[in-house]
């Protein structure tokens, strides 16, 4: 505040420009959605509300289902975002059958069929997720968004949870797509891990199918997967789908085969849905039908085949880092040994202030101290006395002797003194101490004790578990070679349009609307461009017919006149490399040069002769010559000739 000449305030104002405003309120909200919300953290290998869905879980453990509308609601005192996104996290996580015991109408994956309402089905954690996530004396806490309640930072997972899993999910410029793999091979790859030996972890998916994994690249970006269908001859006039991609239910698989259908780039018949629990789709065929290029043209055309694009990032100290799966692997394989030592060391404090504690008893009743306190007039004497007498067997504690300790001594009940057994006791004693020995031993050797404790998840929880997705390399499908032709290409050369809708011009030959048409027109002029209804290309067309990308063998024919030297030129060519929709001259370039002849031949041995007349000139002999291309070699497009 200011004052005027008046004495009256005059208020001082800072502005921020809003331009400024908007970059850090933009900033902050990318941060909190790439944090909070869209990406997993690497240690427990979870987003945020998947953290508290399980936390909130193992809150109302009582070893019942709760109601999934109850377990929504206690979550919302962890999580700020709403029910809904809880009960979708809920359901997902439910889906994938690891951390979640279902009980009632969960959806279908295979068939995209949506969950019961959450007031109608109930869940609970599974065994393996009371093993493996939660240990809140070694856990980490943080308050809750309202600070009202303590919420873990992360669970103390011991297995790489999101390499079985797989995750996926979009932030503010980033985005995360991890793959879930086998459960098997991840306790395998861990052992491995332990002991040294290199490993290769490849995805595996509940629907099944093939996989082809040669482009995975260890789940870093750019690597891909392509998946397929399990396709089967049934019979010569029937096809059956057993297994599908991952992330394809059976009803846009088959809405993509009815789809290419009606395109005809494939023809069927009739298509059957008899999925419940596996997958069964049945095409059928109409007679005739070469059910191998049918099946070809299902992963050409149809979602049967679809490949994944992979991005493996995490959060590592509150930061995105893109880890290939090995790194993640080595990481929670570490992690797990690191939460491992602690439970043993915790264990060991506890036996250990047991073992003290049972020491303090029965040196306190053998050695009849409590008969030392009757005299004893106030409170802190009794205290005094205790502690003096307990002092000299001090040497056979563990630590020294505490306040808590002494008061613990004066709240040992006479029914307990009065029915004391020396005996027992001293077993009891030698039990703890064979238990901290164990530990210790343990503790020596945690990479052993790491590798024994993955053998046991493997045995406890890997029935059933087993690879579903088999592993192959793909042969590269020809579209052009599988795709029905389910069209007519026409040309009007007089006004130098080309296409399917021409039907009252003059017929080409048949083709597909995926194929690609090459023209050449009397000035030189060559276009190859996509085939379509109708389009312009130039007129005086001299040929038109469909191009083949793959086709190294068609050889071009041509015979030209260049404009500038007044000559003739012939000249062979295959189209290997060519941008479509550009144009390319086939003669010199230069004024008034035209193309005089010009054939289209499968092969380079494909006899072509054409018949030359020379002008007449005095005492000329020879006047007509047969000239055969054979005779010449295949260059360049562009080669003069």
């Amino acid at each position: 505040m200011e004052e005027n000449q008046n004495n009256k305030p005059k208020t001082t104002e800072q502005i921020t420009p809003l331009s400024g405003v908007y970059q850090n309120w933009f900033l902050d909200y990318a941060s909190y959605v790439v944090l909070e919300r869209a990406v997993p953290a690497l240690n427990d290998g979870l987003k945020p509300v998947q953290r508290r869905l399980l936390h909130s879980m193992d809150d109302l453990d009582d070893g019942r289902y709760n109601k999934v509308a109850n377990i929504i609601g206690h979550t919302m005192k962890y999580h700020p975002h709403g029910d809904a996104s809880i009960g979708d996290a809920l359901v997902n996580m439910g889906q994938k059958d690891l951390l979640i015991d279902c009980q009632g109408n969960w959806g279908n994956v295979l068939t995209g069929d949506a969950a019961a309402a959450s007031r109608y089905i109930e869940a609970r954690l599974s065994h393996f997720a009371k093993d493996v996530l939660f240990s809140s004396k070694i856990t980490t806490w943080k308050l809750s968004y309202d600070g009202r309640n303590k919420e873990p930072e992360t669970l103390p997972v011991k297995f790489p949870l999101l390499l079985a899993q797989g995750v996926e999910g979009i932030a503010v410029g980033l985005a995360c797509k991890m793959l879930p793999h086998n459960f098997i091979e991840i306790l395998d790859a861990c052992i491995d891990t332990l002991k040294g030996n290199k490993v290769q972890l490849l995805p595996d998916f509940y629907s099944g199918g093939f996989m082809d994994c040669s482009k995975y690249n260890d789940g870093l970006r750019g690597g891909k997967v392509r998946i397929r269908a399990k396709i089967e001859a049934l019979d010569k006039k029937s096809l059956i789908i057993k297994d599908l991609p991952y992330g394809v239910t059976t009803s846009n698989l088959i809405d993509s085969i009815i789809s290419a259908n009606e395109k005809q780039k494939i023809k069927i018949k009739k298509i059957e849905d008899n999925t419940s629990d596996k997958v069964e789709i049945v095409v059928f065929l109409h007679p005739n039908t070469d059910i191998n290029q049918t099946i070809d043209a299902l992963y050409v055309c149809t979602n049967c085949e679809v490949s994944i694009s992979v991005n493996s990032c995490v959060i590592e100290n509150n930061k995105p880092y893109f880890k290939s799966i090995s790194e993640i692997l080595a990481c929670n394989v570490a992690q797990t040994q690191d939460v491992l030592n602690k439970e043993l060391a915790l264990e060991k404090r506890e036996l250990l202030e047991k073992h003290h504690l049972a020491t303090l008893e029965k040196i306190f009743i053998e050695k009849k101290i409590y008969n030392l306190i009757e005299e004893a007039a106030t409170f802190e004497a009794v205290l005094e006395i205790i502690y003096k007498a307990i002092l000299p067997f001090e040497n056979q504690l563990y630590r020294t002797i505490s306040d808590d300790d002494i008061e613990h001594l004066t709240e040992i009940r006479i029914k307990r003194i009065s029915k004391f057994d020396a005996d027992k006791a001293e077993d009891y004693l030698l039990q703890l101490e064979d238990k901290i020995k164990t530990i210790d031993h343990n503790l020596l050797n945690i990479v052993p004790f790491t590798i024994d404790y993955f053998k046991m998840l493997k045995k406890k929880y890997g029935k059933g578990k087993e690879r579903r997705t088999e592993i192959q390399i793909f042969d590269t499908i020809d579209i052009a070679q599988v795709v029905v032709n389910n069209a007519k290409l026409y040309v009007n050369k007089e006004d130098g349009f080309v296409g399917m809708g021409l039907k009252k011009d003059e017929y080409v030959c048949e083709c597909s609307d995926i194929d690609e048409v090459v023209v050449i027109l009397r000035d030189g002029r060559m276009i190859i461009s996509r085939i379509s209804d109708k389009q312009y290309v130039g007129k005086d067309i001299i040929y038109v017919g469909i191009f083949n990308r793959h086709d190294a063998k068609t050889t071009y024919n041509i015979v030209y006149f260049d404009g500038a030297s007044s000559k003739t030129f012939a000249k062979r060519f295959n189209l290997k490399s060519v941008i479509r929709d550009k144009e390319y001259n086939l003669t010199k370039g230069a004024p008034n040069s035209y193309i005089m002849y010009a054939s289209v031949k499968a092969t380079a041995e494909e006899e072509d002769e054409i018949k030359i007349i020379f002008r007449p000139r005095p005492k000329m002999k020879i006047k007509e010559s047969q000239f055969a291309f054979t005779s010449i070699l295949i260059k360049n497009r562009d080669a003069m000739g």
